[in-house]
Parts: structure tokens; sequence; C-alpha cells
């Protein structure tokens, strides 16, 4: 009976220690993650973002070559840059796990599935198309000032009034009711 004793004694000991190894390495994988960021920048570069490993926005930077661009336009870019930073944290997430658990493990796959769930792919980029593109022409004005104003239109002219001494009524300068 003191062999069963020692030999369980033995085998708590190994599992205590293979506890403490994987739990050593998640705390080595949250440690790695927690430190990620990632960076996006648009092609014309007037706007960059960066994005924790949490998938929050940690700083957004609009550059002066943004100036002229309108407010639609920015924001858009804005989205597009952080869903593509985004959809890029599974495969870091994936990387810091096989440096550090593996794989294989269980709950890192769980980890993984989750991540890419809560951080798709972004869609396609479809190029910019113009009217002519799709057959169409648009004569709308596509900005966002105020239409011009119309010029007002010219004053009438003065009336011009006779000369007195033009009188032509026949009652001698005199009112008709006197």
């Amino acid at each position: 009976m003191p062999e069963d004793i020692a030999g369980s004694e033995q085998m708590l000991a190994n599992w205590n220690k293979n506890i403490q190894e994987r739990a050593a390495r998640y705390q080595e994988m949250a440690t790695r993650v927690q430190g990620m960021t990632i960076s996006e920048r648009s092609q014309d570069g007037s706007v960059e973002i960066l994005v924790g490993s949490n998938g929050i926005l940690q700083n957004l930077v609009i550059n002066e070559s943004a100036a002229g661009k309108r407010m639609a336009e920015i924001s858009g870019e804005i989205m597009k840059l952080l869903q593509r930073a985004q959809s890029r944290i599974p495969q870091l997430l994936q990387e810091a796990m096989a440096e550090t658990i593996g794989t294989q493990d269980e709950t890192a796959n769980v980890l993984f599935n989750e991540a890419k769930k809560n951080f798709p792919a972004p869609p396609a980029e479809e190029p910019a198309r113009t009217p002519y593109d799709r057959n169409e022409i648009n004569f709308r004005v596509e900005d966002d000032a105020p239409p011009p104003a119309r010029p007002a239109p010219p004053p009438p002219p003065p009336r011009r009034r006779r000369p007195s001494d033009d009188d032509d009524d026949d009652f001698g300068g005199q009112s008709v009711l006197s």
C-alpha cells in the first residue's frame, strides 16, 4: 500500500507541475497579446490609426493632407482602416499562441475561433467607379457647399413723370373737384 501512496503523490506532483507550467505559458501569451498593436495607414497617407489587440482604437491621426477631402470620405477611410486592422488580430493571436501554448491546445482554438468571429476579414475593396463606368451621367452637384445664390433681379426702372408744363387734361391745372 505504501507504493500506491507514493505513486499517487508522484502523480499529483506531476499534475501540479503541468498545471503551473501551462498557467505560465498562458500568462506569457496574455502578456504578448496585450502588448500587441496594429497600425494602418491610408494609401495617400492622410489618415493613420493604431488599434490594440482588443480591437479598440488607440490612436487616430488625420494629417493636413486630408484638409481638401469631404468629411464623409475621411470618416469612410477611418472605418475601412479600423476594420482592416481589426481583421489582423486573429493572425497575431494565432502567432502568439503558436509561440507560447501551441496551436493544438483546445482553449487556444476556442480563443482563435472567437477572434475570427469578432474580427472578420474586411470586404473586398471595390475600385472607385465613375458615372461613366455605369453608363450613367449624373448632373447633380456632389459637394457639400450650398447651391450658389441667384442674383437679384434688376430693380424696375424709375417711373417717369411728365413735366408739369405739358398739361393736356383741359382742366387748366386745376383740380377736377374744384
